[in-house]
């Protein structure tokens, strides 16, 4: 029994998902037992929500079954949308993110912690402190949303 390749999935779906207006973040295959879990990760601007999903959902298996990407071994399809712990690596990753605290590393060695004021093809502006600090992506390595239970200074 051959194993479901992540390169055919991710082959198979990426049209659908991105036709259907979302971006196609990631696609894992895991073996479970004698059937696979292919979990696809999607996102938009706005972000998704429950009827989102479903309709994704739909999607894929079709293409997944039409295709015979699973070929005749059972799988379980997952598809869900990124946690906040996704690394921002894209510009959309930080456009999305806008008003959320972040620490990022940047290709110097330094790194930077503030809330991202706004983002576009080229450069993320980040508050740090009360000065924003313009980067260009490629001064940035990746950055990571800082969890928040309370915004100090924030709506009362």
């Amino acid at each position: 029994m051959a194993a479901v390749s992540r390169e055919r999935v991710r082959a198979a779906v990426e049209p659908v998902v991105t036709g259907a207006g979302y971006d196609l973040e990631d696609v894992t295959v895991t073996s479970a037992g004698r059937r696979s879990v292919v979990r696809v990760v999607v996102d938009r601007d706005g972000g998704i929500d429950l009827d989102a999903v479903a309709e994704v959902s739909r999607l894929v298996s079709d293409a997944l079954d039409a295709g015979d990407v699973a070929g005749p071994a059972p799988y379980t399809l997952e598809v869900t949308s990124p946690g906040v712990d996704r690394p921002l690596t894209e510009p959309r990753h930080w456009r999305r993110n806008a008003g959320r605290l972040v620490r990022a590393s940047l290709t110097d060695g330094g790194s930077v912690k503030g809330r991202i004021v706004r983002a576009d093809d080229d450069v993320v502006v980040i508050d740090v402190d009360g000065a924003q600090r313009e980067l260009h992506y490629d001064a940035l390595q990746t950055g990571k949303v800082e969890v928040e239970f309370s915004r100090a200074g924030g709506d009362e």
